[in-house]
């Protein structure tokens, strides 16, 4: 979601160890819920049917990203939502065809201060960087690509899926400078994505049952050849040349260089948040705009860079843009800055293209200028409302982050699609290149001033996004609630279940997965009623370690293809029957306990 500053990341400075934060699934019982959730209750991973994107269903949506074919021109931004192989999975269902994989740096054993994630009215964040070991987030990686394959092919699906899901494209993501992307560590990260038939191989041993039939098929091996760089707040102009450099020469990337909205200038900045959208209480940073990459250095840079990657045979672009680093004055999160995403990103994020269009004649594939040399992808708050627009300029891909976290979560990515292709329809046009091309040249300017306009930018101004998330006056308890679903679909690691409840008046009883959850404050900020329900909410865990690690009101399941309550924190105890009696409904829990 956003980038760290200078200090966070050097190797004088490393960063504290703590305990795990999330525990990877292994694939097999990945492939076992899917299976079971399927069978019982027509979802997965809480996803229902009604959510899963079918590409044959509506208009070609397909588009090039850095050379390669994607399906759909959507996908979720480098961040919570591209750690884990479920939520890839999940976003995959939901029609994301670009995953933009969560920032790899060496640095693998950070504290990331809890809650990082504060979405309650436009988005802000201190979540950075991934939170698993190297070598893990490479199996999550490959694991997701086998899951999308094998799903891809699975018969049950079928109907709602297509008899072509459409390409796909993994978009590797890697920080923060020079020496720590050289190391070996990242180095084999890197090389192990253009090239997984090693892990791929290990992993086919846990494809049995259901999935056997899947052993010896012939797995994609090549995850990725492109990779988005995040350069940091306050990275030097030289390092950004190297390391992308670096990339292109040492690895045979194709590589999108990610750009920050402080290119605008401290003033401008400034004016557009507090006097045009009426963000007053947003307080800037002035030396990070003194820092950072200046607007002309920026100009020389991305031609260099272009220049550079057609003498390599590589595709070379920019992404707008990075999150804006603010002054943390709101208390929630715990450290001193935060990083703004969402809708006054998006006005930040326009602004900056239509002055990168200007400065850069006939470079950038916006404005129709199809034949253009520079790819633009983007990621500044794109939601329902403004995807077509945005697509219509010409960049594309567009990733989600701040929007999935919402109310709705990965299903809100459908909606999106189906907007798209109303708008698509409402213009008469068949494809995404006619989208823009109906557009006609001038289309960046026109667009940008109504966001300017009070007429039209409602959606972007601290008037519009003031509205607070719903709210009861009852207090959360572990058993019984609203039942509003809302901590289910806010989850980015997916780490709540919704179960059948026995008890009496009560529907619905809601658990945590333990080992997915990394207290990021999502389910907090939502949950209409009073309380932390990754705190109050019974707290599943399938590893002994992780259980024994935790405390409240934890409990361990296992047995042997059935959930057994293995053990119970001392002050929960006296709920094992409830759990159990939960478990045990017609339909169960679909996840196998005891690792």
């Amino acid at each position: 979601m956003s980038t760290p500053d200078d200090a966070a990341v050097t190797q004088e400075n490393p960063a504290k160890v703590e305990e795990e934060p999330l525990t990877p699934t292994p694939l097999g019982d990945l492939l076992d819920r899917i299976q079971r959730e399927w069978t019982s209750r027509q979802r997965i991973f809480d996803l229902p049917s009604a959510r899963i994107y079918n590409v044959e269903a509506g208009p070609d949506i397909a588009t090039k990203f850095l050379g390669h074919t994607i399906a759909t021109p959507i996908g979720p931004a480098a961040g919570p939502h591209t750690q884990l192989a479920q939520n890839i999975v999940l976003a995959w269902l939901g029609g994301a065809r670009l995953f933009e994989l969560k920032t790899v740096q060496v640095l693998d054993d950070l504290v990331i201060g809890r809650p990082c994630i504060d979405m309650e009215t436009i988005g802000y964040n201190i979540e950075w960087s991934q939170e698993l070991k190297v070598p893990e987030s490479i199996d999550e990686y490959v694991k997701a690509s086998m899951i999308i394959e094998i799903l891809s092919q699975w018969e049950p699906l079928g109907e709602h899926i297509g008899t072509n899901p459409g390409a796909h494209v993994f978009d590797l993501s890697v920080g923060y400078d020079l020496e720590g992307i050289s190391t070996e560590k990242v180095a084999n990260f890197i090389a192990s994505m253009m090239d997984g038939t090693k892990i791929v191989d290990r992993l086919r041993s846990e494809l049995t049952g259901e999935w056997a039939q899947f052993k010896d098929y012939e797995f994609r091996t090549q995850l990725s050849d492109t990779l988005t760089l995040s350069t940091f707040h306050g990275c030097p102009p030289e390092q950004i040349e190297l390391i992308t450099k670096h990339l292109i020469s040492d690895h045979g990337l194709n590589v999108i260089v990610k750009l920050n909205p402080t290119l605008l200038g401290h003033d401008r900045v400034k004016s557009i948040l507090h006097d045009t959208l009426g963000y007053t209480e947003l307080q800037l940073q002035p030396q990070a705009f003194k820092d950072d990459l200046q607007f002309d250095r920026a100009i020389e840079l991305i031609n260099d860079l272009l220049a550079f990657a057609q003498d390599h045979g590589k595709e070379f672009g920019i992404k707008l843009t990075n999150t804006l680093i603010l002054d943390n004055h709101r208390g929630f999160m715990p450290e001193e800055s935060m990083y703004m995403s969402g809708p006054p990103l998006h006005v930040l994020a326009m602004t900056l293209l239509a002055e990168l269009h200007r400065a850069l004649p006939g470079k950038l594939r916006v404005d129709a200028n199809t034949d253009a040399p520079i790819q633009v992808s983007w990621s500044a708050g794109i939601n329902r409302d403004n995807l077509a627009a945005s697509v219509g300029l010409g960049l594309v891909p567009v990733t989600i982050c701040s929007d999935l976290l919402k109310p709705g979560g990965y299903g809100r990515l459908v909606p999106m699609l189906k907007k798209l292709a109303a708008a698509m329809k409402a213009a008469e046009v068949d494809d995404l290149a006619s989208l823009v091309a109906s557009n006609g040249e001038g289309a960046v300017e026109r667009y940008v001033a109504t966001l300017y306009s009070p007429e039209t930018n409602g959606a972007y101004t601290r008037e519009g996004n003031s509205k607070l998330p719903r709210s009861v006056d009852h207090k959360l308890e572990q058993w019984g609630c609203v039942a509003c679903n809302f901590c289910v679909t806010v989850c980015p690691n997916d780490a709540f279940l919704k179960l059948p409840s026995p008890i009496e008046g009560s529907r619905w009883e809601y658990v945590v997965l333990g080992e997915s959850c990394n207290e990021c404050g999502n389910c907090l900020t939502f949950c209409p009623e009073d309380g932390d329900p990754a705190q109050i909410k019974s707290k599943l865990f399938l590893t002994q370690h992780r259980f024994d690690d935790a405390t409240g009101p934890a409990f361990l399941i296992g047995g042997d293809n059935q959930s057994v309550v293995m053990g119970a924190k001392s002050e929960v105890v006296d709920e094992v029957e409830t759990l159990t009696s939960i478990l045990d409904g017609v339909d169960g829990l679909p996840i196998r306990g005891g690792r």
